[in-house]
């Protein structure tokens, strides 16, 4: 099936993120070798130009490292993964944030809100 991406952003960094978020959620463990640029283009449903930019944004945060024709493969350094976690929490809480405000909601409302739908 293919993956859903929005028009609010490139569908390279919606990939980007995707993979990112696949990898902190430990569905690519360190060290493992994720699927070939045309595997995962094709799951996509994208041209493999387009994954291709992805992967490399990827592999410029570290989260991925190229080993030459073998493929690429997630980091075995999970300081970098955990750090790709924070920034990846740190964005989500920050959006939060912002849209409670542009609603009028203070950050104490907030908290209720998170606490009351955790017991849901």
């Amino acid at each position: 099936m293919a993956w859903q991406f929005n028009n609010t952003e490139p569908v390279f960094v919606q990939i980007a993120n995707r993979l990112r978020i696949d990898i902190i959620n430990g569905k690519y463990h360190p060290d493992e070798q994720i699927p070939s640029v045309r595997q995962l283009a094709f799951d996509a449903s994208v041209n493999p130009n387009t994954m291709q930019k992805a992967l490399a944004s990827l592999e410029e945060e570290g989260l991925l490292c190229s080993r030459g024709t073998v493929g690429r493969f997630v980091t075995a350094d999970m300081s970098l993964i955990n750090g790709a976690r924070e920034r990846v929490r740190r964005r989500a809480v920050r959006d939060w944030l912002a849209t409670a405000r542009t609603l009028g909601i203070s950050t104490e409302e907030l908290i209720n809100y998170i606490k009351e739908e955790d017991t849901l």
